[in-house]
């Protein structure tokens, strides 16, 4: 089936949103008198949400006592600096316009709350290009269970099977594929060290963005 839509994981994949997050975390060590932590380490975590970016900026077990309030506290940080320094990932930019260019429609399904990622959206002057863009807000079960893919592609009234979703983390595939989705899996995201793309299951693996031009060239051309 010939393809009609691409859909995209933001943290990682669409979007480089690790330096605002790494700068988070050190701000907040600053402020309590502890030295800085290398960055790697916490972007390393961003996969696992604000609990493990915490846990790791602190070297705290989530059970801590002072846990809880020190993730509430990033959570508020990153409220009111969540695009500070947060940039679509080197070759996205050409990419989005490759994909426009070829008529066809792009979003973006994330397990970013909607409070982060439609001003994220707006501010990086995505909003009005996005197709659409599914967040934990709008269903009842998160990536990696196919049900926002499956809305997704309700919403945009297309036969999953025509969609390309694309993401850096093992949950995006495993909803891709169970929404019946084809698969990206790249391996320039927040790809745990102890991870490998290539065991995912993915119809391809990318290293660059701009390495799906030629995906995309040959899916528009199938029948």
């Amino acid at each position: 089936m010939r393809l009609r839509a691409v859909l995209f994981d933001m943290d990682g994949t669409l979007l480089d949103s690790a330096p605002d997050f790494i700068a988070i975390c050190q701000a907040m060590r600053t402020e309590r008198g502890l030295p800085a932590i290398d960055d790697r380490l916490i972007r390393e975590q961003i996969s696992g949400g604000a609990r493990a970016m915490v846990a790791c900026t602190f070297s705290m077990d989530p059970q801590a006592e002072q846990f809880e309030a020190l993730r509430l506290e990033f959570l508020e940080r990153y409220q009111t600096h969540c695009a500070v320094l947060t940039r679509p990932f080197d070759g996205i930019d050409q990419l989005l316009a490759d994909i426009e260019q070829a008529k066809l429609i792009w979003g973006v399904v994330t397990n970013k709350p909607l409070r982060y990622a439609e001003p994220i959206m707006q501010q990086l002057g995505l909003a009005e290009r996005s197709a659409i863009l599914i967040c934990p807000d709008h269903v009842t079960h998160s990536k990696p269970d196919p049900e926002p893919m499956i809305l997704a592609c309700a919403q945009l009234d297309l036969d999953p099977a025509s969609v390309l979703f694309v993401g850096d983390d093992l949950r995006d595939i495993e909803s891709g594929r169970a929404a019946g989705t084809r698969t990206a899996a790249v391996t320039y995201g927040y790809i745990h060290p102890n991870d490998n793309p290539r065991n995912w299951g993915a119809d391809v693996v990318v290293d660059h963005p701009l390495e799906l031009r030629a995906i995309l060239d040959r899916a528009l051309c199938s029948c």
